[in-house]
């Protein structure tokens, strides 16, 4: 299995929308080792360059 890059790289916008809905599922948490927040890091890393 190969990662190929996306064609449109994720977006804050994008990163709040999963980490809410993440969230409706687990009871309003989201766990510091999951998808969404990797994805708020790397979002946030991106975006503070």
């Amino acid at each position: 299995m190969s990662k190929k890059p996306s064609s449109k790289p994720m977006t804050a916008a994008d990163v709040a929308r999963i980490q809410s809905a993440t969230a409706k599922q687990s009871g309003g948490g989201v766990s510091k080792d999951s998808f969404v927040a990797r994805a708020q890091r790397t979002v946030a890393k991106k975006d503070s360059k």
